[in-house]
């Protein structure tokens, strides 16, 4: 079995636990109220503004070993610059404000989420933070491909409160088979090890903060 197909593995537990919210049903069957859509922007924002951080951080405590895997770093967070303005303008399209969010704190489970990965980089093992792009760029494919039309229906949302759920759809289903090709190359315990803890850590967490949106069971429209 490649390390992709043992990480899918030993990781679809937490997986499932996250597709099994009530509030993911939810938003794949684009039942989300706009309450509930401006909520996971929010903390959409919370973690994807570290992102590049991140993975810079990591580039920059990759052992020589891993050299090949740093230039895939540099790429990464070439692709990534700049994605947390987009959800920003996404909050303000459905009627947020994005000042407000801009200069607020994460809910608790991203507020740890964050902190496990800069700890993870800076004492553990580096390579565990393509833990979280397992987790991240999965959900966010599952949720642009299957959600997102029918919750900007429901809403009756413009395309620009969707930049971010819509360009990432398309953008990380290329980095996942970048991804996929990446871990099959990654032949260490170590670092597989590290790898798959930091994914089940993110998948909990990434699930309490879910678990923690509101869901009124509304679909509250945006303002005209």
């Amino acid at each position: 079995m490649s390390f992709f197909d043992t990480l899918q593995h030993s990781t679809a537990d937490e997986r499932q636990a996250l597709f099994s919210l009530p509030i993911i049903r939810d938003a794949l069957e684009g039942k989300v109220s706009l309450n509930s859509y401006r909520e996971f922007l929010t903390q959409a924002y919370y973690h994807v503004r570290h992102t590049v951080p991140l993975m810079m951080a990591c580039g920059a405590r990759l052992p020589s070993r891993l050299e090949w895997l740093r230039q895939a770093v540099c790429d990464y967070i070439e692709d990534e610059y700049g994605h947390e303005a987009w959800v920003l303008d996404d909050i303000e399209a459905c009627g947020g404000d994005k000042e407000a969010v801009r200069n607020g704190r994460p809910a608790l489970p991203i507020e740890l989420m964050v902190s496990f990965l800069y700890d993870l980089i800076a004492r553990d093992n580096p390579v565990g933070l393509f833990g979280m792009v397992n987790v991240l760029e999965g959900t966010s494919i599952a949720l642009a491909t299957h959600a997102a039309g029918s919750i900007q229906a429901g809403l009756k949302l413009p395309d620009t409160a969707f930049s971010y759920l819509n360009s990432h759809g398309a953008l990380d289903i290329g980095h996942m088979q970048t991804y996929r090709r990446l871990m099959d190359q990654l032949d260490d315990p170590h670092d597989q090890a590290a790898v798959i803890h930091a994914s089940r850590v993110v998948y909990r967490l990434y699930t309490d903060m879910f678990r923690g949106l509101p869901r009124d069971g509304e679909q509250t429209h945006a303002p005209v």
